[in-house]
C-alpha cells in the first residue's frame, strides 16, 4: 500500500455523518450487546440532524456499518416509500454514497421500524430495529436503578405476574408488539414495537440483530443462530395475529402479516404489511420473471 492510498483531499463532513471516535464507541458497544446477547449496553447517544423518536438509535448504527461498498435497505412498518424510510434512506445517501435497494434479497444492511421482512435473511445480512422503549421492565418497574438490578438478578417474576394478570382478566394474553422475550435462556428483552407475528423470527435467525433507542442511549443484539423465546406459560401457548387465512386485495397473496385498510362502506380490505414483497408479487402476477427468497411463513404457518 502506497502512503497516497492513506491520505485524502479535505472534506467539511467525515464519511458515514458521524466522526470517528462515535464510530468507535458505536462498534464497541455493538460487540459488548453480541457478546451478551439480550443485554443493554448504554452509549453516548449523538446528535443527527432528525427528531429523537424518528429513529436516530437505528440510525446512528447504520451509519457506523455502512462502507462504499453496502447496499441498504430502510423499511417503516413494512413499507419502503413512508416518510420515515424515504428521510433515513435517502440522508444515509447523501453522507455515504451507497447503493440502496427495495429488495430485501440485495441488501446488505436492512434498517426497520416496527417490521421484520418477509423474506428469510441470509447470514451476510444484518438488520437494524429502531426501538424506541429498550426497557421490557418499565411498565412493571418505573425505577430504572431496580430495573437493572432485577435484569442482573434475573427477577423477572413481576413480568410474569404482568402476563398472568392478563390472562385472568381477558383471557388471553393481550400484549401485541414489543413482547417480552428471552434471549439465549438470560435476558428478557424487548424485540421492539414489532408485532407478535415477527418475533418467531428471531429465533435461531442467520442473521445478526441489532436493536438500538438513540432517545434512551441504550443499544442490545440477537446474535446469529440465538435462542429467542416469548414469554409464555406451558398451558398458554403463543399465538401470533390470525392472518393467515386473509388476502392480500393487490397482489393475492395469502398468509403473511396484512394491513388493513378501512373502505367507505364499512368493510376492509387487507395489503401486505411487507410492501416489497406485495410489488414483488403483482410483478410475478403479470409475468415478469422476479426472484423470491424463502419466506418466514407458508399458509400463516411458521416455516422450520
Amino acid at each position: 500500500m502506497k502512503l497516497s492510498q492513506l491520505t485524502k483531499d479535505w472534506e467539511p463532513m467525515s464519511y458515514g455523518f458521524l466522526d470517528a471516535s462515535a464510530k468507535r464507541e458505536m462498534r464497541r458497544k455493538m460487540l459488548k450487546a453480541v457478546a451478551v446477547p439480550g443485554c443493554q449496553m448504554p452509549y453516548a447517544s449523538r446528535e443527527v440532524p432528525m427528531a429523537r423518536g424518528w429513529g436516530t438509535g437505528g440510525l446512528q448504527v447504520s451509519l457506523t456499518l455502512v462502507n462504499p461498498t453496502t447496499r441498504l435497505k430502510v423499511i417503516d412498518q413494512g413499507a419502503d416509500d413512508s416518510v420515515n424510510a424515504a428521510s433515513i434512506r435517502r440522508f444515509i445517501e447523501r453522507v455515504s454514497g451507497v447503493s440502496t435497494s427495495m429488495d430485501t434479497l440485495q441488501a446488505d444492511l436492512i434498517q426497520s421500524r416496527h417490521r421484520i421482512p418477509e423474506e428469510i435473511l441470509r447470514e451476510d445480512q444484518i438488520l437494524v430495529l429502531q426501538v424506541p422503549n429498550p426497557e421490557p421492565l418499565r411498565s412493571v418497574q418505573p425505577n430504572m436503578s431496580i430495573a437493572r438490578q432485577m435484569h442482573a438478578d434475573a427477577d423477572y417474576g413481576r413480568m410474569w405476574l404482568q402476563l398472568y394478570e392478563q390472562i385472568v382478566r381477558s383471557g388471553r394474553v393481550m400484549q401485541g408488539a414489543s413482547y417480552p422475550s428471552l434471549v439465549n435462556g438470560r435476558h428478557v428483552m424487548t424485540p421492539s414495537p414489532i408485532p407478535r407475528w415477527d418475533v418467531p423470527k428471531l429465533h435461531m435467525a442467520k442473521h445478526l440483530t441489532i436493536l438500538s433507542a438513540g432517545r434512551e442511549k441504550r443499544i442490545h443484539a440477537v446474535p446469529p443462530y440465538t435462542r429467542v423465546e416469548p414469554l409464555v406459560f406451558d398451558d398458554v401457548p403463543y399465538k401470533v395475529e390470525d392472518h393467515a387465512s386473509l388476502i392480500c386485495s393487490r397482489s393475492g397473496a395469502k398468509g403473511f402479516f396484512m394491513n388493513e385498510i378501512p373502505q367507505d362502506d364499512g368493510t376492509s380490505d387487507y395489503e401486505l404489511s411487507d410492501s416489497e414483497y406485495g410489488a414483488k408479487t403483482i410483478r410475478a402476477n403479470e409475468g415478469e420473471p422476479v426472484t423470491f427468497g424463502e419466506t418466514w411463513y407458508k399458509d400463516g404457518e411458521m416455516t422450520s
